[in-house]
């Protein structure tokens, strides 16, 4: 059970209960619609009630920010980094998906809550752990959650519920389309798109190994000296940068 799927009901007013209430409205309508009076009227208490909590709605903010950080599923430290970066990603689209209004608010609090603070330790001390730089671990978390904050917005604006709504919805846009004027277009949505078994969402594990490709060629994403005290293989990677003789 998510944290919007518990019931608000009519019991003592506490900071918890305001946070569930802030998100349930921003879950249901949009962050737009969240303000002290929509609040207090889904409390059914008046609005200075509120203050007695909260003192203004960027620390409401804060908070439901804190409790969507709370529900994406943290890695093990001393996993394998790819799996468990894979594992982190798949989580943050999910959690994402049922809040889609805290894509453009995941990284803009002053004020991050424990749980935000939490995992952002875990991911830091996940890739120190497997011997990335400090340098290489700035890189990877930027170009990460660049691809999955990205691909999630995307996703929650296609213009389709489903893979099912895709066929009427192509078969709609072409018709207004000339073919000889978006030649290319008109073949791939025809060879590809209109293809049985086509689904945008499995575009996401195709982008995010080549994600997590890019990250493993960092510079800094295997130093000679891991944090162990062990050197990783590098048999694969050439050591002497002279030409072939």
């Amino acid at each position: 059970m998510t944290t919007t799927e518990r019931r608000v009901g009519r019991a003592p007013l506490t900071r918890e209960r305001v946070l569930l209430a802030a998100m349930h409205i921003a879950d249901a309508d949009g962050i737009g619609t969240l303000t002290m009076r929509s609040l207090a009227d889904t409390l059914a208490v008046k609005p200075m009630a509120i203050y007695h909590h909260m003192t203004n709605k960027e620390q409401i903010l804060d908070g439901i920010v804190d409790l969507v950080f709370a529900e994406i599923v943290q890695p093990p430290i001393d996993a394998p980094w790819r799996a468990a970066l894979a594992s982190r990603a798949a989580s943050v689209r999910e959690v994402l998906g049922r809040h889609p209004w805290t894509i453009g608010l995941m990284e803009s609090r002053r004020a991050p809550g424990p749980a935000t603070l939490r995992h952002h330790e875990t991911v830091i001390a996940l890739l120190r752990n497997a011997g990335f730089t400090h340098a290489a671990i700035a890189h990877a978390i930027a170009f990460l959650d660049a691809y999955v904050y990205g691909f999630a917005l995307q996703e929650v604006s296609l213009p389709f519920e489903g893979p099912d709504d895709v066929p009427e919805l192509a078969e709609e846009i072409l018709a207004q389309m000339p073919a000889d004027e978006y030649p290319n277009f008109v073949e791939f949505a025809r060879e590809h798109v209109l293809q049985p078994g086509y689904d945008f969402g499995n575009e996401f594990d195709i982008g995010l190994g080549m994600v997590l490709d890019g990250i493993a060629g960092l510079e800094g994403a295997a130093p000679s000296i891991t944090r162990s005290g062990r050197s990783p293989d590098r048999t694969s990677k050439r050591t002497n940068t002279s030409p072939d003789r």
